[in-house]
């Protein structure tokens, strides 16, 4: 096994980031002198990332902290305009340049949090793709970067092949993203010295092009390729997704508790493994907490949920989740800080749509199952009856409070 000279990939090592390197001594080496230059692109197809793209966020802060060189986040600006076929079923839908420009405002905030931004040697950079995508002649970018692409190869690829094999459409616009996102490296490598591309191992075939592409058009330095595994949880689940959908990372889209919530429901054997990948903490105190047995895990995942929602939301907001969540379900209290829906009672609300409504269930049908498992409650009060309806008269202190099962929880409160 080849001994490591750099923090960084010691550290990505052993938290279990890495899945592929196209050259790890190499990639090493620049590391240990702090000459590496990475990004990772991130499209702008929501206001908000999501926690599967935390892996990769994660990666370059540690690169930052270990001194190893300059990370840049790359914002796709332009290659969103086509859309990634990669790990899809189907065309993505397009988005129009006015909601592009939005999402990326949106995504822009969580890096802050876990990046320095400047104009110093060792600062985050954050770059936008349209800046030399959107200008491009389409004759005189098939004269300069199409003629290095074989289609052969490109239909080889997973993000094309699948698609072909399951006789599922591949538009000829997602066809031309690999050579966009091979031209995001050369220019990066052009204008800011960029030497590793990093992302999910879904990217990799992606990477190698645009590392590939740089020696066709003539990089002086080589262009490297990192990848990170895409993480499902042990029961096989994708990662970052629920039943009520994604877990975001802006609190527009996701408030700060349900965030705690999310880390605080970690399967059992993957507590470890999480505290490695989305938190700080040091190792020893991780393998301290990942070898707690029992009903003590539970302990190690609210130090997993506290931690993991301080990176994102701040310290005092993490605590605030872990307080209303004690008070919750240890205290038995309603406690001020769950999530609040807010609708007009009038003369009632019936609780099959109410519960949708409040996002505690996806249809009706799942709140008739809940309640026949006896799992429904209002004001901690089993109800029994799926057509009953919600009142003033169940107002205490002018909310009150929706359980589905022990561990959702939501406030109504009238509007």
């Amino acid at each position: 096994m080849t001994t490591l000279k750099s923090d960084f990939l010691n550290i990505l090592t052993e938290r279990g980031f890495i899945h592929q390197c196209s050259d790890l001594p190499g990639v090493d080496a620049l590391a240990a002198k702090g000459e590496l230059v990475a990004y990772v692109g991130y499209d702008c197809t929501a206001p908000s990332l999501h926690v599967g793209s935390l892996l990769s966020i994660m990666m370059l802060h540690w690169m930052q902290a270990t001194g190893a060189g300059k990370p840049i986040a790359l914002m796709g600006g332009g290659t969103t305009r086509v859309g990634d076929p990669s790990g899809k079923d189907e065309t993505r839908q397009l988005r129009s340049i006015e909601e592009i420009d939005a999402n990326k405002e949106g995504l822009k905030s969580v890096f802050a949090k876990l990046l320095t931004f400047g104009a110093g040697q060792s600062d985050a950079l954050m770059a936008d793709n349209a800046e030399w995508l959107a200008p491009l002649n389409y004759i005189d970018f098939l004269r300069d970067v199409g003629r290095h692409f074989s289609v052969n190869r490109m239909l080889a690829m997973d993000s094309a092949k699948l698609r072909l094999e399951r006789d599922q459409e591949l538009s000829f616009i997602e066809f031309n993203y690999m050579l966009l996102q091979a031209y995001d490296f050369v220019e990066l490598a052009k204008r800011y010295g960029c030497n590793l591309q990093m992302g999910g191992s879904d990217q990799w075939g992606n990477i190698v092009t645009g590392s590939d592409l740089g020696r066709r058009m003539g990089v002086k330095t080589a262009l490297h390729a990192l990848t990170c595994p895409l993480l499902t949880t042990s029961s096989g689940a994708k990662m970052g997704k629920t039943a009520a959908g994604a877990v975001w990372l802006n609190e527009a889209q996701l408030s700060a508790y349900d965030y705690w919530q999310y880390w605080r429901n970690t399967e059992d054997a993957d507590v470890g493994r999480f505290l490695r990948l989305f938190t700080t903490l040091p190792i020893m105190e991780i393998e301290r907490l990942a070898a707690l047995q029992g009903a003590e895990i539970n302990e190690a995942k609210k130090v997993l949920a506290t931690q993991a929602t301080a990176l994102i939301h701040g310290r005092d907001k993490a605590e605030a989740a872990a307080l209303t969540a004690r008070k919750t379900f240890e205290e038995g209290q309603a406690a001020d800080g769950l999530p609040v829906f807010t609708a007009t009672i009038g003369e009632g609300l019936g609780l099959l749509r109410l519960f949708v409504d409040a996002g505690l269930a996806s249809s009706n049908g799942e709140v008739r199952k809940a309640i026949a498992n006896n799992s429904i409650s209002v004001n901690d009060t089993k109800v029994t009856d799926p057509a009953y309806t919600l009142t003033a008269k169940d107002l205490i202190d002018g909310q009150a409070k929706l359980s589905l099962g022990k561990k959702k929880h939501v406030l109504l409160r009238p509007a």
